[in-house]
């Protein structure tokens, strides 16, 4: 009889590893306060240099970590693919919470904390087949460049834009990109009266235009009439952006997806009423409904310091998110909306991405999820918010979203992203990692 012992399988690990990464509060604040990304990313190291991977370690700023590293693949003259991750997290209040936010709890079968699907869920997806490919030995298909950023959370700046402008190099030779908020399932009823899981790829994803109001006004005694006030001018300009109603317009991966839907379900729609087709998408509601049209959101106020002081100044945070194409007509009628004595900054600002729902690449997705989850649907989907593909496309490579999860019908997975009591099934991260490992070793 042999003792040799079973070798160890991605899933074998990574429910582990995505609790040690929700372990690290790696919370970013947007303004360069918080722990920043060297804890999770040294964690990271470790697990590499474990099996034997030599990867490259850079910080942007003290704390803002990075890591990279590339895998040869079995034909070095076919273009390489990018695997990425960040490891930030977006701040939790822990008295907001109904368990601790970094403790990584495990309750009613699922895995509890801040990142649990933003991403530190396809973070440990990630490494644990990576790291299998190292024990193994094994060469996936193509060279396959895997990365961990800093900063996705508030932009890249500090992460992966950074990494693209400073370390360019390490992304050599590669043309597509996967990486978060896509490949998750909702369930969908089927004309035959039976219910029917469909994939969710992201193939496109909205711009973000991270903008501040700001007013001037005579700064002056409370109890002294003032027709120069900087915060009646400031909500006056928030009033008519509010109730401005941006139009409807369907670009190509939206119009796709309520087409597929409508022929599995049977549902129709028209232009002007796509509520029946809204219903049937449980917890990606809202992820869907962001992208019917270019968006504005007031987030942040700030006016005064006193009760009995007019303040010279007032400003607002409005974060805008703008379909493909639709960059400059968004910053248009803002400032248009926001009026001659309100002037609009530029805090942020990224580009809106579409890449096509076809080619080898898609093929092998779809075959990856079909092996898990035989008879279930792909369809694609534009992302409301962005990713880090938004950095990469600079270097001319095509990005998509394919985290695999397949996911409770009852699940309201959407709100799970930046939400009180985020949490991802283990069943789920067991059947992403197993699509994931597919797919890699056929891409």
């Amino acid at each position: 009889m042999s003792d040799a012992q079973p070798q160890l399988q991605p899933v074998d690990e990574v429910e582990r590893i995505c609790r040690d990464l929700i372990r690290i509060d790696s919370s970013n604040y947007g303004d360069g306060s918080g722990p920043g990304e060297r804890a999770a990313a040294e964690y990271v190291m470790g697990q590499l240099t474990e099996v034997g991977l030599d990867p490259f370690y850079a910080e942007s700023a003290d704390r803002r970590a990075s890591v990279v590293v590339r895998v040869a693949g079995a034909d070095p003259a076919r273009p390489a693919l990018v695997v990425h991750g960040h490891t930030d997290v977006v701040p939790a209040q822990a008295d907001d919470w109904s368990v601790d936010p970094f403790a990584a709890e495990v309750k009613d079968g699922c895995i509890w904390g801040r990142g649990a699907v933003d991403m530190k869920d396809m973070d440990a997806m990630i490494l644990a087949n990576l790291r299998h490919l190292a024990r193994t030995g094994t060469k996936p298909p193509r060279d396959l460049v895997f990365a961990f950023f800093a900063d996705e959370e508030a932009g890249g700046r500090a992460g992966s834009h950074w990494m693209v402008d400073h370390h360019a190099d390490l992304f050599e030779g590669a043309t597509e990109a996967i990486s978060e908020v896509g490949g998750f399932s909702i369930t969908l009823p089927g004309k035959d009266g039976g219910d029917r899981r469909a994939y969710l790829l992201q193939t496109a994803e909205k711009g973000i235009g991270w903008l501040r109001l700001r007013a001037q006004g005579r700064a002056g005694h409370g109890s002294v009439p003032n027709d120069d006030n900087a915060i009646v001018k400031l909500a006056g300009a928030i009033e008519r952006i509010n109730a401005h109603k941006w139009p409807r317009t369907y670009i190509a991966s939206v119009r796709e997806l309520l087409d597929g839907i409508s022929t599995e379900t049977g549902t129709l729609y028209n232009d002007e009423d796509v509520e029946g087709i809204l219903e049937l998408l449980g917890g990606a509601r809202g992820f869907v409904e962001g992208t019917l049209s270019d968006t504005s959101n007031f987030t942040q106020l700030d006016a005064g310091y006193k009760h009995n002081v007019i303040p010279q100044t007032a400003t607002a945070a409005l974060d805008c998110r703008f379909l493909p194409g639709h960059e400059e007509e968004l910053m248009a009628t803002v400032s248009e909306l926001a009026g001659s004595d309100v002037e609009v900054l530029v805090d942020h600002r990224d580009t809106a991405l579409e890449a096509p729902f076809r080619g080898d690449l898609v093929d092998a997705m779809g075959r990856a999820l079909q092996a898990e989850d035989p008879g279930s649907l792909l369809l694609p989907y534009c992302l409301s918010g962005g990713t880090d593909n938004k950095a990469l496309s600079r270097l001319g490579i095509t990005g998509y979203g394919f985290a695999p999860l397949r996911l409770p019908k009852e699940l309201d997975f959407v709100r799970m992203f930046h939400g009180i009591d985020e949490r991802i099934p283990v069943d789920s991260l067991h059947f992403g990692t197993r699509v994931l490992g597919r797919l890699l070793a056929d891409c």
